[in-house]
């Protein structure tokens, strides 16, 4: 089987799980009990994403500020998330941080 095959069998039931869902309890009002935790779904997803990307270093833990400028640019990037509640702001803060890091090493 082809790899443009297999990847074109795994969107469509990747896509297809997912409207089902829709299909069958969009209509329907979610109970409070079940809606409360999926609040902290992205957010849970996104820290997954992000944090491994963050405090990894060739495949280890690296905290050091000097030799993995991503984690100082993660602060930087939220402090000031914290501070303005901007999206904007957070990630040109993070970016700028983290280009001058690097443009500096």
């Amino acid at each position: 089987m082809s790899d443009l095959l297999i990847v074109v069998i795994v969107g469509i039931a990747s896509y297809l799980t997912r409207v089902s869902f829709v299909a069958a309890l969009g209509t329907r009002p979610m109970s409070p009990a079940l809606e409360r935790p999926l609040k902290y779904v992205a957010p849970a997803v996104l820290a997954a994403l992000v944090v491994p990307a963050v405090i990894l270093n060739d495949g280890s833990p690296d905290l050091s500020p000097l030799s993995n400028p991503r984690f100082l640019a993660a602060v930087a990037a939220a402090l000031v998330a914290w501070r303005t509640r901007s999206v904007v702001a957070t990630i040109l803060s993070g970016m700028g941080v983290l280009w001058l890091l690097q443009a500096i090493a």
